[in-house]
């Protein structure tokens, strides 16, 4: 389970995030590639983009469920 204590620092201000345990699988960027990209030179990704509709929202839910090792977190803030 993701850990906001270990957010990225990359990460957009806001609910999601990504934290350190990524192993940069690409799972999540397939799914909201609008919203997570991709640190090029340490290998993980991050939200790069809080969403801002519905489809997004949902895409980066998608992403959450799909992340192998549980790296995206949603703070229940918004």
């Amino acid at each position: 389970m993701s850990e906001k204590a270990n957010r990225i620092p990359d990460n957009a201000a806001g609910k999601y995030y990504v934290d350190d345990s990524c192993t940069d699988c690409d799972a999540c960027r397939a799914v909201a590639p609008d919203n997570i990209s991709r640190n090029e030179d340490n290998g993980y990704s991050f939200v790069s983009k809080q969403p801002e509709s519905d489809v997004e929202i949902t895409q980066l839910i998608e992403a959450m469920s799909g992340c192998p090792t549980e790296s995206i977190g949603d703070d229940g803030e918004d």
